[in-house]
């Protein structure tokens, strides 16, 4: 079945030419558009799309608290948000990631950058492999520095799921993790399934949040 995405964002030349580009993708449907976050919030809960292409400013209602509403309504099967922005640095991607928006993407990247990220993102995983992203979770993290402090919950982490989580922080996918320690991908995936039960996480977004604010992993 195709991925359904819904477009929100203030700027009509932005919603038609990323309309265009996704609804050229074989495996890809665009239902619907929004040019403010109330009218995202509403598309969301009649269309149920995979994904919400999220301009995180815009008026009437801003991405960040569209997104949070989306989120917050418990749909399922979930409605899974990827943030949109012009800035390289946003103070809004860090509490995006932390309210469970599955990733960011710069409205400039590439149009095969954008095609994957609704792959990535519909698929159920965060969009955290780029190089833009996980430098803006380390920097917006480190600003946050003097408020970090070792999560309590780590310390029920098996030495293995630690390893895990600091991967999975370093944007790493299940393949790549299960290449890099030599072990089956069904296994990385039951490891990432315990560590997101013992930390009450919700995806890999927040496990990157709480690993960077734990200090498990630092910027750089």
């Amino acid at each position: 079945m195709a991925i359904t995405v819904l477009i929100a964002d203030d700027q009509a030349m932005v919603r038609q030419g990323f309309g265009a580009l996704l609804a050229a993708q074989p495996d890809i449907s665009v239902v619907g558009d929004a040019p403010n976050g109330k009218v995202a919030v509403a598309e969301s809960a009649r269309l149920r799309p995979d994904v919400v292409l999220m301009d995180v400013r815009m008026p009437e209602m801003n991405g960040l608290d569209a997104a949070r509403s989306i989120l917050g309504a418990g749909f399922d099967p979930p409605v899974r948000v990827l943030m949109l922005t012009t800035f390289d640095i946003d103070d809004y991607v860090y509490e995006a990631l932390g309210i469970g928006a599955s990733g960011f993407l710069l409205k400039d990247a590439p149009a095969e950058e954008l095609v994957r990220a609704v792959r990535v993102v519909a698929a159920g995983e965060a969009l955290l492999a780029p190089t833009v992203t996980r430098r803006l979770i380390a920097e917006v993290t480190t600003r946050r520095a003097a408020r970090r402090a070792p999560a309590p919950a780590l310390a029920q982490l098996t030495p293995r799921e630690r390893e895990i989580l600091e991967l999975v922080a370093r944007g790493m996918s299940n393949t790549e993790i299960a290449t890099a320690l030599f072990i089956a991908e069904q296994t990385v995936k039951t490891h990432v399934s315990k560590v997101f039960t013992k930390l009450d996480l919700r995806d890999r977004a927040q496990a990157v949040v709480l690993a960077y604010e734990s200090g498990l992993v630092t910027p750089g």
